[in-house]
């Protein structure tokens, strides 16, 4: 959606120009995956699949919004904000001016139209897009002077308060913090974040998407955190020092097993390990190791998440095993939430277009379902487009 049109559509919409267009982009995760809420190590990058945003103060005490890919409208009193019914599209919007008004901000009645190209369910945020594009424009047009960490974390309470999803902070923090070219490291208990270069002259991210979001997604990801936070009562009986999976090992694990059950110590055996992938990870990046190094990783970590951490689903399996084949991978694993969205790839340059014909075919050989693929590139974080 070009920003002419853009302009256009918030004009048919609220008769007046936007005073402020920008972007919010997706992110992707390289690997950390459900290690963010247990205070561990992520590893997101935002990708050039993005939400556009108009916005306006419009002088009254309403908010109005427009959905311009699904031609929705939403319009509500300031004063009467509130949660929707889940799974209403508006309840990030309005999640974000609760958040800001809960930071003491006025925020006034403003019109705001968006619209754009992540796809919906493959795991790619865009609810974390959604928000942050609009903390951000709201922080700008109202002069507010919040940092995009503050930012970030107003749109997670967002998603936990008006979305009901129990998210930890890394898509928002993708959406707000990414550099083009670059993968970054967050430390999810110190916030502490660090950029490694992703060359993608020698290889591309190439998402595939299963094309399935199972129901049960939302419900165990908050089964997860739940089991998790048992996991952590448990070995603190044994290490009172340990305050999160962050702070076990594997032998703490083994020591509180029968505690634990099969079932929670698997879910803490593969905190610990994804963490210590993501550090080897970024110790390849930064040593420039051949790609082959990187890419066993995602297949370790893809193995954890089917495995132990028990998120996967056979879509996504039959994905990761085609593209072990596939021309041109260096590794694969699923990415994001689990049971459906997308299937991440590093794929060497030259043979990504040999390597989605392979996968596309196989997939629909598999299980008889079409394929859609991105090739993405790594992207700047939220920011201001030009009129």
């Amino acid at each position: 959606m070009t920003s002419s049109i853009l302009s256009a559509a918030f004009e048919r919409h609220f008769g007046t120009a936007p005073a402020l267009l920008l972007r919010a982009p997706g992110r992707i995760n390289l690997i950390g995956e459900h290690t963010d809420y247990n205070d561990g190590l992520v590893l997101p990058a935002a990708i050039d699949k993005e939400i556009r945003f108009a916005l306006r103060l419009n002088g009254t005490d309403r908010l109005r919004l427009a959905a311009l890919d699904f031609d929705a409208t939403y319009e509500v009193a300031l004063a009467e904000v509130a949660p929707l019914p889940d799974g209403h599209w508006a309840n990030y919007q309005l999640g974000v001016v609760a958040g800001l008004r809960a930071r003491g901000a006025t925020v006034p009645g403003f019109d705001c139209a968006f619209g754009g190209d992540i796809p919906g369910g493959a795991g790619l945020s865009s609810s974390a897009a959604v928000e942050c594009g609009l903390a951000w424009g709201l922080n700008e047009l109202l002069g507010l002077g919040l940092n995009k960490m503050t930012l970030a974390h107003i749109c997670q309470t967002a998603e936990h308060a008006y979305a009901h999803v129990m998210c930890g902070l890394m898509d928002q923090f993708a959406s707000l913090f990414g550099r083009a070219g670059h993968v970054v490291r967050l430390d999810c208990r110190s916030l502490a974040y660090e950029y490694f270069p992703l060359d993608t002259t020698a290889c591309r991210l190439v998402l595939c998407n299963s094309g399935v979001k199972h129901a049960l997604a939302d419900s165990a990801y908050n089964q997860r955190r739940q089991e998790c936070a048992r996991g952590v009562e448990i070995l603190r009986r044994h290490k009172p020092a340990i305050q999160s999976l962050r702070d076990a090992t594997l032998p703490d694990i083994a020591t509180a097993a029968a505690e634990l059950g099969e079932v929670v110590a698997r879910r803490c055996r593969y905190v610990v390990e994804e963490n210590a992938r993501v550090q080897a990870l970024t110790a390849h990046l930064a040593a420039g190791h051949p790609l082959p190094e990187v890419g066993a990783l995602l297949y370790a970590s893809h193995a954890g998440l089917r495995d132990l951490y028990e998120v996967s689903c056979a879509e996504l399996d039959v994905l990761v095993e085609l593209a072990r084949a596939a021309p041109g991978t260096f590794g694969a694993r699923m990415m994001g939430g689990g049971f459906g969205g997308c299937t991440l790839n590093l794929v060497a340059t030259e043979q990504v277009n040999d390597f989605v014909a392979f996968m596309t075919a196989g997939y629909q050989r598999q299980l008889g379902l079409g394929l859609e693929t991105y090739v993405t590139t790594l992207a700047d974080g939220v920011g201001a487009l030009a009129g």
